[in-house]
């Protein structure tokens, strides 16, 4: 590139008008990326754009997509290293540009090295303020959320980041019909008492205080993933919780054993097939402490916990215990959703949701939240 056509490089901290998205620790630098969705957000005028990224991993490389001007421009692997990536080149130096840097790919919990930071921005135009958006959004969630399944072939099976996506993303859909700034913190696999794999460690509210305590390597935790987040400074208006698939597949695995104490961990089925009706509990009970914790956090969100979108197994469990919260507590701002589950039709790869599948959920979810704000 030619270093002469740059007349500034900056630090994002540097740039007062830079927007920044996702859970992250603002005060260190460079700034990392934890979770899907985050990144930045600028309106800068000039003819190029250059951000300076260091990325580091193990197992899963990081992708990242961007936008300009609402137009979802490029999607790009990254490898290791610190370099200079182009976002755009060559466009009239006059017109205000909104760009948008957003992570494609979940936190790695497997991989805690696996991370993107970014160092600088290098451009010859200027920074611009970003207007305000009408509502912010907290999205809490698993595989679903993290948007895996919505590149790649119906056919595709390996878990590999190139199959994820932060833009094809129901989450990602739903801000934008409601003109919505949001966040996400999702977890393949994870549910709210356990995981897939009836492992009771891979349960999102164990980490929900902390900006991304599930990445524990030692270039995470410098970055700020073990500290706790300040809610304070972005209150969501809403916050969807779409979890619960991964505990109904619980049911289906066998035993956990924790190998710290060799304990076991099991969601039972009876011999008719039904569920166990404590095991029932600990998740209704789970989802009732989260709801509630969620609500000491976030004081006047309106709370949404929606599910179905690989299957309803756990509908009737779940949709009793966001109604038992509230009968409880008296808090008439918390709410049950069922979303539209997903077909042959709209199946994505790994067989998770596909474009199609976030795109109906995504309209009901958001046509929801539209009208219990009137309501409200």
């Amino acid at each position: 590139m030619n270093q002469e056509a740059f007349i500034k490089k900056s630090l994002l901290k540097d740039i007062p008008e830079i927007k920044i998205n996702g859970r992250t620790s603002s005060d260190l630098e460079p700034l990392a990326l934890f979770w899907t969705a985050s990144g930045f957000e600028c309106n800068i005028s000039g003819s190029e754009l250059w951000v300076e990224l260091e990325v580091t991993y193990d197992i899963y490389e990081p992708w990242f997509s961007y936008t300009i001007n609402g137009n979802w421009v490029g999607r790009q692997m990254l490898q290791k290293g610190r370099y200079e990536i182009p976002l755009f080149r060559g466009m009239s130096a006059d017109q205000v540009k909104n760009v948008r840097f957003f992570k494609d790919i979940q936190a790695m919990n497997e991989d805690g090295n696996s991370l993107i930071r970014i160092h600088s921005l290098r451009y010859d135009g200027q920074f611009f303020p970003i207007k305000d958006t009408k509502y912010k959004i907290e999205f809490i969630g698993d595989s679903i959320t993290s948007g895996e399944g919505l590149f790649g072939a119906k056919e595709e099976t390996d878990w590999i980041p190139m199959f994820f996506s932060a833009i094809k993303n129901y989450t990602y859909q739903v801000a934008q019909m409601l003109d919505a700034d949001y966040r996400i913190i999702s977890q393949s696999g994870w549910g709210v008492y356990c995981g897939w794999d009836n492992n009771i460690e891979h349960a999102i509210p164990k980490y929900y205080k902390q900006i991304c305590g599930l990445m524990r390597d030692d270039e995470s935790v410098k970055s700020g993933s073990t500290q706790l987040y300040d809610f304070g400074k972005w209150q969501p208006d809403y916050v969807v919780v779409n979890l619960g698939t991964n505990d109904a597949s619980a049911f289906e695995q066998p035993q956990w054993i924790d190998d710290k104490n060799n304990k076991k961990y099991k969601l039972r089925k009876k011999s008719d097939g039904s569920y166990n009706s404590d095991d029932i509990g600990l998740i209704q009970e789970a989802i009732k402490e989260f709801i509630g914790l969620i609500r000491e956090c976030n004081p006047k969100a309106k709370i949404v916990w929606c599910y179905g979108m690989l299957g309803a197994a756990l509908n009737d469990s779940i949709s009793d215990a966001v109604s038992k919260y509230v009968s409880e507590t008296k808090d008439n701002n918390v709410s049950y959703l069922k979303l539209p589950d997903t077909t042959d039709e709209t199946v994505g790869s790994r067989q998770h949701p596909g474009y199609k599948s976030h795109k109906s959920a995504a309209k009901v979810l958001a046509e929801y939240l539209s009208n219990i704000t009137v309501q409200n």
